[in-house]
């Protein structure tokens, strides 16, 4: 069965006579739209993954909005693999898990082979991620979806682990196939002094890693205004620090397309 959703996109062309309403009308519905997200594969062990690192995080701090590019809000997840560990450097953050999700990408969009650094918009587009302006259009091009309206909260049973329960809508209206709510814990500001590897001598700086990944809930025909509730528990690593951290809850279709991106701040006293 097909999977259908229904976000608020622009609307289409119109005559010149009514071009200025057009864009007021599209305006007022971009502020309602949720942010982009944007996953990187990278490696510390890769000669290129700095300068893409550099990018999404500028991106994710909001850095080119500012300056006045023209770009949607974005969302950063930034997955780090280990298949170059073998290359003089292993990557501290780096899994195989997130290699197995970046090859379910390069099957999805019938990618010749893995790489890195490799930026995946939305599920839907990609491009090299140390290319600015191909990831800026990339973002550009991507369908917006309004946020789910999740309200979260946090609890530590133990000392190690993190518990996060969240209850909301998600806002868009899912016919079909189900899809996977997901929620991802990130941790920003690490600093990695690197003596190995195509790397060697240089201090990486990682922001949006992300350390978890867990399944709240799948949901099929649902309506946007629904109420969904789940719960989603974290093991934490040693020096786990909330000031360093947050949470990213998304939706991800059976193909992989991603949807309804909502960014969640992990209160300090957790």
């Amino acid at each position: 069965m097909v999977l259908r959703l229904f976000p608020c996109f622009g609307r289409g062309k119109r005559g010149a006579s009514s071009s200025a309403e057009a864009n007021d009308d599209e305006a007022e519905e971009r502020r309602g739209m949720g942010p982009v997200l944007l996953e990187l594969f990278a490696s510390q062990g890769c000669g290129t993954s700095p300068e893409a690192e550099a990018v999404v995080s500028r991106l994710g701090r909001e850095d080119l909005r500012e300056a006045g590019e023209d770009l949607p809000l974005v969302a950063v997840l930034a997955f780090h693999v280990e298949y170059w560990d073998y290359r003089g450097w292993r990557d501290p953050f780096g899994s195989s898990t997130w290699t197995v999700r970046q090859k379910a990408y390069v099957d999805a969009l019938r990618l010749d082979t893995l790489y890195t650094p490799l930026v995946v918009v939305q599920g839907r587009a990609e491009c090299v991620g140390n290319d600015l302006d191909a990831v800026a259009a990339a973002l550009r091009s991507s369908p917006r979806f309004p946020s789910p309206t999740m309200q979260a909260s946090f609890a530590k049973p133990e000392p190690d682990k993190l518990e996060v329960s969240f209850m909301g809508a998600l806002r868009t209206k899912v016919e079909g196939s189900g899809v996977d709510v997901m929620v991802a814990l990130y941790e920003s500001g690490l600093v990695t002094d690197c003596d190995g590897g195509e790397n060697k001598g240089r201090m990486l700086n990682n922001d949006y890693v992300v350390r978890r990944l867990e399944k709240l809930v799948s949901v099929e025909d649902v309506a946007a205004k629904n109420i969904v509730s789940g719960a989603v528990e974290f093991a934490l690593w040693e020096g786990f620090n909330a000031a360093k951290c947050g949470v990213l809850l998304f939706m991800q279709s059976e193909s992989l397309q991603t949807f309804g991106v909502q960014q969640i701040q992990i209160p300090d006293t957790i």
